[in-house]
C-alpha cells in the first residue's frame, strides 16, 4: 500500500490542491463563486472534448457554451437552456449545410452535466456538492487502491486497467462515505441507495470518457492536472453522477 501511495504522490498532491480550492468555494458559499468554479472546469472540459470529438478550432462551440453558461447564472432552471441551445444549433445546421453536426456533441457532454451540477447547488445547496464529492471520490479512490492491490478480473474492454474488484471496492467505499454527508431531510436508507447508485453511475462516467479517449487514440484528455491528465479525466465521474443524483433527489424529496 505504501508503494502505491508513493507512486501516486503527484496524483495525491493535485487532488489535495483541488480539494483546498473547493473548501474555499464552500466556505464563502455564494452562487457567483460556485458558478465561476464550475465555469472554469466547464470551459477546460469543452476544450478537451472538442479534441476528443475531432472538433479542434471550431470556436462556435466556445461561443455557445459561454452564452449558455452566462445565461445559467441568471436563469432559474439552467438545464432548460440546453434544449434551447440544441434547437438553435440544429436550426443552424439545417440552414448551413456545411456546418458539422458534431458540434452538438460537446454541448451534450460535458456542458449538460455542468448545468446539472449548477442545478444541484441552486436547488439543494452546498451540502449536496459535498455529498457528491465524497461519493465519487470514494468510488474513484477505492477503485484505484483496491484495483492496484488485489485487482485481477478485467471490468471492461473499454478500460483494460479497470478491474471488477476495484469497482466493487470503490462502490463499497462510496456507500460508506456517502450517507455521512447526505442531506439531513432524507433517511439513511435513501441516502445509502442514492450513494450506491450515484457511485455506479460515476464508474460508467469514467468508462465513457475512457471510450472517448480510445476512439480519439489519446492517453489523457489533457495535461492541465498533474498526475490526473485533463479536467475530463478528473471530473468524468461527477459528470454522470450529478445527473443521476439530481434526478434521484427530486424523486425522494
Amino acid at each position: 500500500m505504501l508503494k502505491i501511495i508513493s507512486e501516486s504522490s503527484t496524483r495525491i498532491k493535485t487532488a489535495l490542491v483541488l480539494f483546498f480550492v473547493f473548501v474555499l468555494v464552500s466556505y464563502f458559499d455564494t452562487l457567483f463563486l460556485v458558478w465561476l468554479f464550475f465555469g472554469f472546469f466547464m470551459l477546460a472540459s469543452i476544450s478537451e472534448s472538442t479534441k476528443l470529438f475531432g472538433l479542434e478550432h471550431n470556436y462556435i462551440i466556445y461561443q455557445y457554451s459561454c452564452i449558455i453558461w452566462v445565461a445559467a447564472y441568471f436563469y432559474p432552471n439552467p438545464m432548460e437552456l440546453v434544449f434551447v441551445s440544441l434547437i438553435v444549433i440544429a436550426s443552424i445546421i439545417a440552414y448551413k449545410k456545411k456546418t458539422n453536426p458534431k458540434i452538438i456533441l460537446p454541448l451534450l457532454y460535458p456542458l449538460v452535466s455542468f448545468l446539472f451540477l449548477l442545478s444541484l447547488y441552486t436547488e439543494f445547496g452546498m451540502q449536496v456538492l459535498w455529498w457528491l464529492l465524497f461519493i465519487v471520490a470514494g468510488a474513484d479512490t477505492g477503485a484505484y487502491f483496491v484495483g492496484k492491490s488485489i485487482g485481477k478480473t478485467k471490468f471492461s474492454e473499454t478500460s483494460p486497467k479497470k478491474t471488477l474488484e476495484g469497482v466493487v471496492g470503490g462502490v463499497i467505499l462510496a456507500g460508506i462515505l456517502g450517507p455521512l454527508f447526505a442531506l439531513n431531510e432524507i433517511s439513511y436508507a435513501s441516502a445509502l441507495v442514492i450513494s450506491l447508485v450515484v457511485a455506479v453511475s460515476s464508474v460508467f462516467g469514467d468508462l465513457f470518457e475512457s471510450y472517448l479517449k480510445r476512439e480519439a487514440d489519446v492517453k489523457d484528455s489533457g495535461t492541465i492536472l498533474p498526475g490526473h491528465g485533463g479536467v475530463l479525466d478528473r471530473t468524468d465521474g461527477y459528470l454522470f453522477g450529478a445527473i443521476i443524483m439530481l434526478v434521484l433527489l427530486r424523486v425522494v424529496i
